[in-house]
């Protein structure tokens, strides 16, 4: 016996063991990101596993095991996701819920300086959404938030 089918021969009587791995490394990932990927990779390379022991080689272990995964993820996971994400509450928080908000020039804003007070009563950093001048006291909408900076544009009420 060459050393290469030597080895083969070992890779074929342990690959189990590198299943098991396989599927323990897969779901300690799954519970650090809880996305349902890596749940799906290790019930493939479960499938992959009943595969070895039904006697088949490593290659087709792993083609089964790559063919499954797969098929997890595109058929099992998007309804999984949907089923999670359901009962989630679609109100915008943080900065999200800033943008749209009204109020009014504490100063005269430009693209580089300005001041704005929200109708949450917040006071903002703000600047100009565009190269106008914004007047103290016209009133205001929020464009965006980029950073600590709110970006507003002129509204007419």
């Amino acid at each position: 016996m060459t050393d290469a089918s030597v080895f083969i021969e070992l890779v074929n009587e342990w690959a189990w063991i590198g299943w098991l791995v396989l599927i323990a490394v897969f779901l300690v990932i799954e519970m650090l990101t809880l996305d349902f990927t890596f749940l799906m990779m290790g019930l493939g390379s479960a499938v992959g596993l009943l595969a070895g022991l039904l006697g088949l080689p490593v290659w087709a272990q792993l083609i089964i095991a790559a063919a499954a995964a797969a098929l997890f993820i595109l058929v099992i996971r998007p309804p999984l996701l949907r089923r999670l994400h359901r009962g989630e509450d679609p109100t915008k928080s943080n900065v999200d819920a800033l943008v749209g908000l009204r109020g009014s020039a504490l100063e005269d804003i430009t693209q580089l300086s300005g001041q704005a007070k929200l109708s949450n009563g917040d006071t903002w950093t703000a600047r100009a959404e565009s190269s106008t001048t914004i007047p103290q006291g016209a009133r205001v909408a929020v464009s965006a938030i980029n950073g600590a900076t709110a970006v507003v544009r002129p509204v007419n009420d």
